[in-house]
């Protein structure tokens, strides 16, 4: 049986939203969204969740992963009770539920304490740089070693589980039928939504720029992620790898750097209300591009031994994205869209059968 927590609104409120209890219940949300149906009253049903504050309900719902706010629904609000800005806040929330680590609550909530752990990150840095004696290639062989490392332990430490917790909260507890064909069949979707991010070119019915853009920013992130880890960017002497390394660095940078432009500018609804959390992932992503691009082109010019600080920097912001933001932060969003539409998918065809 489920229970009513009028506190809930005090929770959600530290990871974002504060102002859905102005819902009336007039229905122009639903009326304007894409996701809703016959079916489906999308947003207000968790908006109705949120205010009686059931959290198995929002916990056993996908909804908030399906939507990608495209703002129309606080747009046509007529009491600013920010829907799209719930479910933004929803998201971080069931993050926070899904981590079995209770990290990702910790450094939605507290910037005290998201802070140190990124100043502890940069002396760790220092020291290990300090222990090598400032050794170039030996800190860009460690720097190498790393990155494979922390993609395996992430993925298997707090990935993994995490998925499973989802996968629990909203198939298994909901007592959701699925045959394992179904999970076979299904896994379509994850793989297209993940790479294409199809849901939001569906929302986006009138402008579909926004998911161009995080289209090529998917496809570049991920490029480079294989181009640096798996054909060791930094050390090869291959001149398409090298070329292709510029190219996606490139692109990660003049992407992040449109959309800090547009959460400086709050010139879209979903740049309205921006946290800690969305900072770092767009400054962060930026920083990335731009650090990397900088270390293969002082590789490439010469001059890297006579400027090993941008390395440093650059292993840093590494180092900080890798063990923060990707595991913990706005990062995870991807990782779990993607897996909302492949459960989401199982219910439909669960139901079906």
């Amino acid at each position: 049986m489920s229970k009513v927590n009028p506190k809930f609104a005090i929770e959600l409120s530290k990871y974002g939203s504060n102002d859905f209890h102005a819902c009336f219940n007039c229905g122009n949300c639903t009326a304007t969204c894409s996701l809703s149906n016959a079916e489906d009253s999308f947003p207000r049903e968790l908006i109705r969740y949120a205010t009686l504050g059931l959290e198995n309900e929002l916990k056993a719902s996908l909804k908030p992963w399906e939507c990608y706010y495209c703002g129309d629904c606080s747009i046509q609000c007529p009491r600013q009770a920010e829907p799209g800005e719930l479910m933004m806040s929803l998201r971080r929330w069931l993050t926070s539920k899904y981590d079995w680590t209770g990290l990702s609550g910790v450094f939605y909530r507290s910037l005290s304490v998201t802070i140190l752990a990124f100043v502890l990150i940069f002396a760790a840095v220092l020291i290990l740089a300090d222990s090598f004696a400032w050794n170039l290639q030996n800190m860009m062989h460690v720097g190498h070693l790393f990155e494979m490392t922390v993609i395996f332990m992430v993925l298997l430490v707090i990935f993994i589980p995490n998925l499973l917790r989802m996968w629990y909260f909203t198939i298994l507890k909901p007592n959701v039928k699925a045959h394992p064909k179904i999970y076979f069949i299904a896994l379509s979707d994850l793989f297209v939504h993940m790479f294409t991010q199809k849901r939001m070119k569906d929302c986006e019915t009138k402008d579909n720029f926004r998911w161009l853009e995080h289209f090529i920013l998917v496809i570049a992130y991920l490029s480079l992620l294989f181009t640096t880890v798996f054909l060791n960017w930094f050390n090869t002497e291959s001149l398409f790898v090298v070329i292709l390394g510029y190219v996606e660095s490139f692109f990660i940078f003049i992407i992040t750097i449109d959309f800090v432009s547009s959460r400086i500018n709050k010139n879209k609804a979903l740049n309205k209300f921006s946290q800690l959390s969305d900072w770092l992932f767009v400054i962060w992503l930026m920083l990335m591009g731009l650090t990397a691009f900088f270390v293969r082109l002082f590789i490439d010019t010469g001059i890297i031994e006579n400027n090993k600080w941008v390395y440093i920097i650059h292993f840093t912001i590494l180092a900080q994205w890798a063990l923060i933001i990707v595991p913990f932060g706005k990062w995870t969003h991807f990782l779990y869209r993607s897996f909302a539409m492949y459960f989401s998918k199982i219910k439909s065809l669960a139901i079906a059968q």
